[in-house]
């Protein structure tokens, strides 16, 4: 948020430290200053605030007040409330109001000037707008936009000769309604978008954007003002809904304090009045049902001290929380705080506490060894072979990605969300291989190779509960079925997994089986394991074999088999034919294409020969592949390609 040091210093009589020194005290006491720089007569703080004071710093008010609870000096505040004149119209003549959902719209509150002079804004006001990084329109939007940016609340003006039967109905959308904002923007409404509406139509979309017809103009004479207060979850979702993000929506999605909207449009009524010289009528239209007062907070001393382990004297942490603008009570070591509405962040003691500590400065706690017993972590089988797992995939040449675990429908999202974040992002995957195939398309960009994997989280539906399950994936471009399913064999073997085979799956997928387990599949290009399960073979106590002394004979047999032949078929086959001198079969090709029949598919075994007693002879080992051979053939009926 850019922040005018110009106008931070109107707050105080005494002179602030220079900007670049402003910015270091606010960056020591939690807040961060990304950048500070010149612009014109003044200076331009950036401040980055997060969501945790996003709700009453988002101003320069805001900012002012921890200036001054910091530096220990007082704060100018105008009420400007007793500034204003008002003649003796009631508002109620010109504005009616209707609220249909007070969840959605917990405040409403309407204040109205007329007899104005629409024109340029003064030249104080422009150059503060522009230092602030918005454009000046006329002085009514900009006395509006002025006073949000001090005070931290949204205002939005209309032209009171312009709103069908002098109505503002604040309601959810019907269904095809559509709206033309004022930058000319053609908006699709829903049933769940909260509108502003007169009695004909939808003039603005409410905590986001003003609608076309009733806005400010040159011959507009009489101002209808809103400041109204609304659910941060209905502005958040109607923002990415419709892609809409604006100041008024992000001051608003932070939850605002509802107290604030009476002192912000007192402040646009009053500048209105002074710079245009118009009337205010008499009175506020101001709805608000369900008044938020003042939470109250207990905290003991001795909770102040176990949590910051230092002992701060009662009378600071008395002035500390005075200085907050926070009111003390004092029952010895026992105080009862009254907390400010628009610290919504503050509700529990540890709140206080903490606020305790970053005034007071965290730097001054002296840091010391805990004294409580240090217990070593519990093993995480998970985390030692996700470690592992990295290890052995980064030496055989792959790069781990990172993707988010949301997804659009087309990218195999099953399980929608309630409350997306962004239309593009708004299910959960049920699958690692999409969003890894999008990196490999990025990557193709600057890679003749790419090799990538993922360790994350994939959701399913099951029959009761949606079920979480961790994956390890991967994939290969471009694709190599021997090469993919080598890099396979690797891993398992480098995890102490044994008795690994292959079999058919669906959609032309080879299973990757240890033993009985299902592990996962394989294809040409890509793999995907369930990592828990591998988990779980991985840690598998094993039974030492030691390897034989004598060498081993490999036979490589090609075989063209029907679409529906299953792996395990041959394997058993195989295995029959050749007795207890197979060491171990291991399938290193599936392959459908230009040579082999659309109704056929070729597999490809390396066959092990081995004894632990002799050395095998290559005439004995012919005389066993001939066996396999002719089994292959005759029983199974199958052409062993020569």
């Amino acid at each position: 948020m850019k922040i005018s040091y110009n106008w931070l210093q109107s707050f105080f009589d005494k002179k602030l430290p220079s900007p670049d020194k402003l910015a270091d005290l606010l960056t020591f006491h939690s807040f961060e200053v990304e950048q500070v720089k010149k612009d014109g007569s003044d200076w331009v703080l950036d401040i980055d605030i997060l969501p945790n004071r996003a709700h009453d710093c988002l101003s320069h008010l805001g900012i002012a007040r921890e200036i001054s609870v910091l530096l220990k000096i007082p704060l100018n505040q105008i009420d400007y409330g007793k500034k204003i004149k008002e003649n003796n119209q009631p508002v109620s003549d010109l504005i009616k109001v209707e609220v249909e959902d007070k969840k959605l719209n917990p405040r409403y509150t309407v204040r109205s000037v007329v007899d104005i002079q629409v024109d340029p804004s003064p030249q104080w006001i422009q150059e503060r707008l522009k230092v602030c990084g918005l454009k000046p329109i006329n002085n009514i939007v900009d006395i509006a936009n002025y006073a949000m940016l001090e005070t931290g609340q949204p205002l939005h003006a209309f032209d009171a000769d312009k709103l069908d039967q002098k109505t503002l109905i604040i309601r959810l959308a019907k269904k095809g309604e559509k709206i033309v904002t004022l930058d000319k923007e053609k908006y699709d409404l829903d049933e769940s978008i909260l509108v502003i509406a007169d009695q004909k139509k939808p003039v603005c979309i409410a905590g986001i954007k003003g609608g076309q017809g009733p806005e400010i103009d040159k011959n507009t004479k009489r101002v209808i003002l809103e400041s109204a207060n609304f659910s941060a979850l209905s502005i958040r979702q109607t923002s990415q809904k419709l892609k809409l993000k604006t100041d008024a929506s992000w001051r608003f999605e932070n939850q605002l304090d509802p107290n604030l909207t009476k002192p912000a449009i007192d402040m646009a009524v009053s500048l209105i009045q002074e710079i245009t010289g118009g009337q205010a009528l008499k009175g506020i239209v101001d709805i608000y049902p369900d008044k938020v007062g003042p939470k109250k907070v207990k905290l003991s001393l001795d909770q102040v001290k176990s949590l910051l382990g230092i002992v701060i004297p009662k009378n600071e942490i008395i002035n500390i929380l005075k200085r907050l603008d926070f009111q003390v009570k004092i029952n010895n070591d026992q105080l009862e705080v009254t907390v400010p509405t628009r610290r919504i962040d503050v509700s529990i003691p540890e709140d206080l506490i903490e606020e305790i500590g970053r005034i007071y400065g965290f730097a001054k706690i002296p840091s010391q060894l805990p004294k409580a017993t240090l217990i070593p972590a519990k093993k995480s089988e998970d985390l030692i072979y996700s470690n592992k797992v990295r290890d052995i995939l980064a030496n055989l040449g792959f790069s781990e990605a990172y993707n988010y675990s949301l997804v659009n429908k087309d990218e195999l999202g099953l399980i929608e969300l309630l409350n997306p974040i962004s239309q593009e992002q708004n299910y959960l995957r049920s699958s690692l291989i999409p969003l890894l195939i999008k990196n490999v398309k990025e990557n193709k960009k600057y890679f003749e190779r790419v090799r990538l994997f993922e360790i994350g989280q994939v959701f399913n539906l099951g029959q009761k509960q949606i079920k979480e399950e961790k994956k390890l994936a991967g994939i290969l471009e471009p694709d190599d079925f021997y090469r993919l399913k080598g890099v396979i064999d690797t891993l398992l073997n480098r995890l102490g997994i044994s008795d690994i085979w292959y079999n058919d799956g669906p959609d032309g997928k080879a299973e990757i089986k240890v033993g009985n387990d299902l592990l996962g599949w394989l294809d040409k290009s890509a793999f995907e394991i369930n990592f828990e399960k591998l988990v779980e073979l991985a840690t598998e106590e094993r039974t030492y074999l030691p390897p034989s002394k004598y060498p081993a004979i490999v036979r490589d047999i090609s075989l063209l088999v029907d679409q529906g032949t299953k792996v395990i078929e041959a394997l058993n086959l195989i295995h029959a034919a050749g007795g207890p001198l197979i060491r171990d079969v291991d399938l290193f090709d599936m392959y459908q294409g230009d040579g082999v029949p659309g109704s056929k598919k070729n597999l490809a075994f390396h066959i092990i020969f081995q004894s632990n007693k002799r050395t095998l002879t290559d005439k004995e080992v012919n005389k066993l592949q001939d066996k396999i051979i002719k089994t292959l053939e005759q029983e199974g009926g199958w052409e062993v390609r020569r």
